[in-house]
C-alpha cells in the first residue's frame, strides 16, 4: 500500500494536480489497493485529521494579517522601519527586512508578509534605483520571517502533528528569525554598498518620534500578543483571536482606514486561503494514518538508524531531503506528512523537539523561495510585475544566506533554546 500511495501521490505532481487533490487520490489509491478497509476510513481520518484545538489559530492568524494589510497598520510599519534604519545607504532595503521582521510577529503567514509589506516597498526600492528583480527576490527572501517569527502556522502544524507544544516552539523561534532577519539586513549593507545604491534612502522618512507617534499602536499588537503569550496571560490559540480583535478595533475605529466593503473582501480572502490550508492539513492527515497503519514510521526509523550514526550526519541529511522536498511539496503538506515520521527519529539522537522543529520550518521556509512551487516567489513576482525567470539570478545569494543560517540554527542548538529554556525551564 505505501508503495501505490507513493507512486501515485508523484505520478499526480507530475500531473501538476494540486497538491492537496494529489495527497487525497493518493489515499483514496492505497485504500482501494489495500482492500481491507473502506473508503469510510478516508471520511474518518479527514475528521480527526481537524478536530484539534490548535487549528483553529490558523483562520484567525491568516485573517489578523489580511487586516494588517488592509486597514494600512502594515504601511505605518513601514515608516516606523524606515526611520529605524533607513538612514543608511541601503536603509530602505534594510528597512523591508526589519518590517517583515515586526509583520512577522503578529500574521504568522509568509505570503500575507510579502503582499502586505511588498506592495509598499517594491516600488519604493524600484523608485530609489534598486534593480527591480532585486527588490523582488529580498522581500521574497524576507517574508520567509513571517513563518519562523511567532507566532507560526507552520510551528502550530508541526506541535499538532507531533504533539509538541506550541509555546515552545514560538519562543525557539525567536532566536533564529532574529538571526535570518539580522543576516539579511547585513548583506543587502553590502550589497548596497558595493553596487552604489540606495545613497538617498533616507529622502522623504519620517523622523523616529513622528514615526513612532503614528505606529505606535500597530507596534503594541505585536507586543501585546507576544507578551501575552510568553507571560501566560492566554495560549497561542487565544492569542490568534486577540490579534484579530485588535486588528479590527484599530483598522475600524482608529485608523479607520478599513470600510464595510473593504471587510467583506477581507474576510472572503481569509476564508479562501483558510479553506486551502486545512484542505491540506485533512488529506495530509489521513496520508499519515494509512503510512503508520502500514509501520512506515517505525521502519523509517530503523533504516535512518542503520544510515547515519550521529546527531551531525542525521542533521546534515535531513537537511538535504528536506531541502529537496521544500521545492516541490507545499510546506504545510511536509510538515503534517513528515514531522510524525522524522520526530522520532530525532528523538533517538538526543535531539530537542523544539529545536527539531524549528529546523524543519526555517528549512522549508526556503521551499517558499526556491523555484518550481516557491509561493513568496509568485507572490512577488504578481507584487512587482516581472516573470519568475528574472528573479532567479539576484535571489541565489538571499538563499545562500538562508542556508548559512539554517547551518548555523541546526549545530548550535542554544540559538533555538536559550530563549525556550528561560521561558520554559
Amino acid at each position: 500500500m505505501p508503495q501505490i500511495m507513493l507512486l501515485s501521490m508523484l505520478l499526480f505532481f507530475v500531473l501538476t494536480v494540486p497538491v492537496a487533490i494529489a495527497v487525497g487520490l493518493a489515499n483514496m489509491a492505497g485504500v482501494a489497493w489495500e482492500g481491507r478497509m473502506t473508503f469510510l476510513v478516508i471520511a474518518q481520518q479527514l475528521y480527526a485529521a481537524l478536530d484539534k484545538y490548535p487549528l483553529v489559530a490558523v483562520p484567525f492568524f491568516i485573517l489578523a494579517g489580511n487586516l494588517m494589510e488592509a486597514g494600512g497598520i502594515s504601511a505605518r510599519m513601514v515608516e516606523f522601519a524606515k526611520s529605524v534604519v533607513g538612514g543608511v545607504q541601503g536603509g530602505l532595503a534594510c528597512s523591508c527586512v526589519l518590517t517583515c521582521m515586526i509583520f512577522a510577529a503578529v500574521a504568522g503567514s509568509s505570503v500575507a508578509t510579502t503582499f502586505a509589506v511588498g506592495a509598499i516597498l517594491i516600488p519604493a526600492m524600484v523608485r530609489h534605483g534598486y534593480p527591480r528583480p532585486f527588490a523582488a527576490s529580498l522581500q521574497a527572501s524576507a517574508a520567509e520571517l513571517g513563518v519562523i517569527i511567532p507566532p507560526s502556522i507552520p510551528m502550530i502544524l508541526f506541535a499538532v502533528s507531533t504533539d509538541t507544544s506550541v509555546g515552545e516552539l514560538f519562543v525557539a523561534g525567536l532566536g533564529p528569525g532574529l538571526l535570518i532577519g539580522g543576516a539579511l539586513m547585513v548583506y543587502v549593507w553590502l550589497y548596497a554598498r558595493r553596487h552604489g545604491l540606495g545613497l538617498q534612502d533616507g529622502q522623504g522618512r519620517l523622523g523616529f518620534g513622528a514615526a513612532l507617534r503614528q505606529a505606535w499602536l500597530a507596534l503594541l499588537m505585536p507586543v501585546i500578543i507576544l507578551g501575552g503569550i510568553y507571560g501566560g496571560i492566554f495560549t497561542p490559540t487565544e492569542a490568534s483571536a486577540v490579534a484579530v480583535m485588535y486588528a479590527l478595533a484599530v483598522a475600524l475605529f482608529v485608523y479607520r482606514s478599513l470600510t464595510l466593503r473593504d471587510l467583506s473582501k477581507v474576510l472572503h480572502r481569509s476564508v479562501v486561503s483558510t479553506a486551502v490550508i486545512m484542505f491540506i492539513i485533512a488529506n495530509a492527515g489521513v496520508f499519515g494514518f494509512l503510512l503508520n497503519r502500514a509501520g512506515i514510521p517505525a521502519a523509517l526509523g530503523a533504516w535512518l538508524g542503520e544510515i547515519f550514526h550521529s546527531p551531525f550526519t542525521f542533521l546534515l541529511g535531513v537537511n538535504a531531503a528536506l531541502f529537496l522536498i521544500g521545492m516541490f511539496v507545499e510546506t504545510s503538506a511536509s510538515i503534517v506528512v513528515l514531522a510524525p515520521l522524522l520526530l522520532p527519529v530525532a528523538l533517538h539522537f538526543g535531539i530537542d523537539p523544539a529545536h527539531f522543529g524549528v529546523i524543519m520550518v526555517v528549512n522549508l521556509a526556503l521551499g517558499m523561495v526556491t523555484p518550481p512551487f516557491g509561493v513568496n516567489l509568485f507572490a512577488a513576482c504578481a507584487v512587482a510585475g516581472i516573470s519568475l525567470e528574472r528573479l532567479a539570478r539576484p535571489l541565489v545569494p538571499f538563499v545562500l544566506v538562508v542556508v548559512a543560517c539554517l547551518m548555523v540554527i541546526s549545530y548550535v542548538p542554544e540559538v533555538s533554546l536559550w530563549a525556550r529554556d528561560l521561558v520554559y525551564r
